[in-house]
């Protein structure tokens, strides 16, 4: 026993540094266990999904626009990347490294570049058919309910690819902290993290990209489906419950406000089980906004936002609350400020190639950091799903959705070349009654608001078709046009009712909302309804005038704005919207 005694304290600090290298290794192999494993069950719902794409139940356009390349992207995984890796952990002791197999992985991460730059197109489309075919949204519950899918969502698989890149990241950095310096396997691993880590940040944004999708969705239920605001452009940004303070009457009311990078919601709670919790009172653009503290003696905690729709004075619960309200409005106000700035400069430096000479000459590119938006539809630009495309006969720069057209060009010896589809329509010569249509609804009622004989919130129905609210506009450009919008910001109207020859009748129905009238010609007819019998008296005064083909004068109101009435308090609790 005593020698055997000495000999361990011999040993002692042998044994210790063997120790620490066995659990290393026992680390190392965990590591690559645990991406073995991960990578079995990332095949398994690949297989779901591309078994899914090719089973022939979706048309085929659809399949190729919402799965995208996930055949290429399984067929990968499944016979390349997943054999090797069980190859390799059956000859671990004699092999321990996983840095070459991943590095087979980098000349494919190109198909994972295209999947996820489709992923936002793909989101949309998944929610545009649900919604409008019963079929699509029976197979898509069919899909769910099957037992591989563990009884989650079709969109929570779709979102696995997207997911996995950034886990082969984080396993690659925990294997490299534990590999030792001057292992074999470093040189491998080292630069199979350094594409990864780069293709990961392309997935990490769509995945940040995706989650504020899902707040959208969230949100839309809590407003009742009413609220169209599930679009990848609008960001979510704060959401909070406030008191709103009433011009009249001294008890504060509780209000609920959701901010978004281009519009402010304010809603009143619904105290009902289940079904929405809120309804909209006022959606109030960013454009034209300002935040600023009020200082009333009576009630603490108070700031004031004020919006060209309408200026709200509201008590937070705390100082700290109302400072964190302030400034997300002020940043949001900021940065939709700085990005309407850059693209009202890029619009004004365009030297516009005319009409004839379009396809004839090489046009002045407008230069990339010279936008923030797509110059046709508005949609802000981002490095992955939305980037930055130039018209080659106009010159403009747009989004993939707006350039997803070609035509051959003569200042380019007539070769096909990718064009904007408003050149596109001129080119080919198509008629140029539609493209007038079109600019009509696109000019902006941010563009007529400010020189508007009248603006402002009516309710609408057509063809007796259920109540909506909806921004109306006439400019001062075009008098005898009534313009409506879905919402100030928008950028394209819904529709145009030209006013000359239309009747009058101001006369409700039984089941129109208080202060209705009607404008009716021939089949068409046309319902509103203002917030007020005075609101609706001033729009007739201007209605009547229009439909005779002269031109009306802008009512005189007390220095606001001529159609948006801020004396809005006391129908606060009457008109539950309709």
């Amino acid at each position: 026993t005593h020698t055997h005694t000495h000999t361990h304290t011999h040993t002692h600090t042998h044994t210790h540094t063997h120790t620490h290298t066995s659990t290393n290794d026992q680390k190392l192999f965990n590591i690559a266990s645990e991406l073995l494993n991960t990578e079995k069950a990332y095949v398994t719902r690949l297989k779901l999904l591309d078994q899914e794409a090719n089973k022939g139940t979706f048309p085929v356009d659809v399949v190729k626009n919402i799965f995208s390349n996930i055949s290429s992207i399984t067929t990968f995984h499944r016979d390349f990347l997943l054999p090797d890796l069980e190859k390799r952990m059956g000859e671990w002791a004699s092999t321990p490294r996983i840095g070459d197999i991943l590095q087979k992985l980098t000349p494919f991460l190109k198909m994972y570049a295209e999947y996820v730059k489709n992923f936002d197109k793909a989101m949309e489309l998944l929610k545009h058919w649900t919604d409008r075919s019963p079929q699509f949204k029976a197979i898509i519950q069919d899909i769910q309910s099957q037992e591989a899918c563990g009884s989650l969502t079709l969109q929570h698989h779709m979102l696995e690819p997207v997911q996995r890149v950034p886990r082969y990241e984080m396993l690659l950095k925990d294997y490299l902290k534990k590999l030792p310096q001057d292992d074999p396997d470093r040189r491998d691993a080292e630069k199979s993290l350094e594409i990864i880590a780069t293709a990961a940040t392309h997935s990490n944004s769509a995945i940040r990209k995706s989650e504020n999708l899902k707040k959208l969705m969230e949100i839309y239920e809590m407003l009742g489906e009413e609220e169209d605001i599930v679009h990848a452009s609008n960001e979510f940004i704060k959401e909070g419950n406030l008191l709103k303070l009433a011009a009249r009457n001294a008890s504060a009311m509780e209000r609920h406000l959701f901010l978004f990078n281009n519009m402010l919601l304010y809603c009143v709670p619904k105290f009902s089980l289940g079904g929405p919790k809120y309804t909209v009172r006022t959606r109030i653009g960013i454009d034209g906004m300002t935040v600023r503290e009020s200082n009333n003696e009576d009630y603490p905690f108070t700031f004031q936002v004020s919006g060209k729709e309408r200026t709200l004075e509201l008590q937070a619960s705390s100082e700290q609350d109302k400072a964190g309200w302030i400034k997300a409005i002020q940043e949001t106000i900021d940065i939709f400020n700085q990005k309407n700035e850059s693209f009202k400069n890029a619009l004004k430096d365009v030297e516009e190639v005319s009409k004839a000479e379009l396809g004839k000459r090489a046009p002045r590119w407008i230069r990339d950091n010279e936008v923030t938006m797509c110059m046709k539809c508005k949609e802000p630009f981002n490095a992955i799903t939305r980037r930055r495309h130039h018209c080659r006969a106009c010159g403009y720069v747009v989004c993939w959705k707006c350039s997803d057209n070609k035509v051959a060009l003569e200042y380019d010896a007539n070769k096909l070349n990718k064009v904007c589809k408003d050149c596109y329509a001129i080119l080919k010569g198509e008629s140029v009654t539609e493209g007038k249509k079109k600019g009509i609804l696109e000019a902006g009622p941010g563009a007529f608001t400010d020189s508007s004989i009248m603006c402002g919130f009516l309710q609408y129905s057509e063809r007796s078709k259920p109540w909506q609210k909806v921004w109306c506009v006439i400019p001062e450009t075009e008098c005898l046009v009534l313009y409506l919008y879905g919402a100030p910001q928008d950028v394209k109207a819904q529709s145009t009712i030209p006013l000359l020859g239309y009747t009058v009748e101001d006369s409700a129905r039984p089941a129109d909302p208080p202060a209705a009238f009607r404008l009716s010609q021939s089949k068409s007819v046309h319902g509103f309804a203002a917030d007020s019998e005075e609101l609706k008296l001033r729009w007739l005064k201007v209605i009547r005038v229009a439909v005779l083909g002269e031109r009306p004068e802008r009512p005189q109101t007390d220095g606001a704005n001529p159609g948006v009435s801020d004396n809005n308090n006391e129908h606060e609790a009457g008109t539950n919207g309709t």
